[in-house]
């Protein structure tokens, strides 16, 4: 697959998660499999205020042959800024654009999922972002709309399209779902009739490699994005390769060797981060690595307590290494699973889809940080 002057092989495309798709997770994840492996989302109008946490985030590893990073905003200028500087700076070779995010805290601003209902806003933005980035190729990752009573995507695809975007990416549930619920793929296959000229992508229920093929047999898409699945499972992106080529699926680790994996991306976070930083960082991960397996209340509990590597290592070694992976836990759901939720909007939003709303500096500050 080609994302303007990119190609991407397998066509697989790491979803930005916030908390997780740091550097650390995003060079575990790349150990597997091939892809595009996308940074946490950031603000555009941090970007241009030089905000240190924000340009935090956005650091890549040495190593990162394609370093993609997701920006948000509802500013076009500071859209605009934001990508000139990081292409100009030479920090990134592709920048994806949020309008996918449905926490209250960004729709509440109008932006991230809400942003696509203000369809000449929307294309200010991503035409913004388009002429700051010049060569490097910018994509748009979105939802189907608010809810079922306010559809975005296909208008929004199409002027994504027309103004300049290198590929689209739908989640394929609304704001409103959230998490809940099932994926709609047959939206991605009709986005995909609707934009022709670039590649679409899919997202949404992806949890071994067998989903993607099916989803892009399904809807004829050309690429999958890959979020919640890859949580606890970064070998996924192993799967995903093989499946891709035809290979003999490599089995999954068992506890033992999940054990492993887990000591490993604690040691990257803390090598990266620092052990304070680090060590608390992936208290996140232990739930997800441990899906399906057997292993009681206290050990979960407490390796959500970590406080250093030493100490995450003692508890690793608690676990009974010699069970099998359980391979019903694949297509288990992890991660975000709430919803359905109603969107959190600025007040009368919903009365203009042709309004270019007024950026009050609450709305600026909301979108500012990383």
């Amino acid at each position: 697959m080609k994302i303007g002057n990119l190609v991407v092989d397998p066509p697989v495309v790491l979803a930005p998660m916030a908390g997780v798709t740091n550097a650390p997770f995003r060079m575990l994840c790349r150990e597997y499999g091939g892809g595009l492996y996308v940074s946490e989302m950031v603000g555009a109008r941090a970007i241009t205020e030089g905000n240190e946490k924000t340009l935090q985030i956005a650091k890549f590893a040495d190593d990162e042959s394609v370093r993609s990073i997701q920006l948000y905003g509802v500013d076009p200028k500071a859209m605009e800024e934001a990508a000139r500087r990081l292409t100009e700076q030479g920090r990134v070779e592709h920048i994806d654009l949020n309008f996918g995010c449905p926490a209250p805290k960004i729709t509440r601003h109008g932006g991230g999922a809400a942003l696509p209902f203000k369809h000449r806003l929307f294309e200010a933005v991503v035409a913004g972002a388009v002429r700051g980035a010049g060569d490097t190729p910018v994509t748009v990752k979105m939802r189907m709309g608010i809810d079922d009573d306010h559809i975005t995507y296909l208008a929004a695809g199409r002027a994504a399209e027309e103004a300049g975007a290198a590929a689209v990416a739908l989640h394929a549930r609304t704001a409103r779902q959230l998490y809940s619920g099932s994926a709609r793929w047959e939206a991605i296959g009709e986005l995909k009739q609707a934009v022709t000229t670039i590649p679409v992508l899919g997202n949404g229920d992806i949890w071994v490699g067998s989903d993607a093929l099916d989803m892009m047999r399904q809807t004829g898409c050309d690429g999958v994005v890959v979020g919640r699945g890859c949580l606890g499972r970064p070998w996924l992106f192993r799967e995903l390769q093989e499946a891709f080529t035809a290979e003999p699926i490599s089995p999954a680790p068992d506890l033992g060797g999940v054990a492993k994996v887990m000591a490993q991306h604690a040691s990257m976070l803390v090598a990266w981060y620092g052990e304070h930083i680090g060590i608390r960082s992936f208290r996140k991960h232990p739930s997800w690595y441990l899906k399906g397996f057997r292993a009681g209340k206290d050990i979960r509990r407490r390796l959500h307590m970590a406080e250093s590597l030493s100490h995450l290592d003692d508890m690793l070694a608690e676990l009974d290494h010699s069970q099998p992976f359980p391979h019903e836990a694949a297509t288990m759901p992890r991660g975000h699973t709430s919803g359905p939720r109603d969107v959190r909007l600025p007040h009368n939003y919903l009365d203009d889809a042709d309004e270019i709303p007024r950026l009050d500096e609450r709305a600026r500050a909301a979108v500012s940080g990383g």
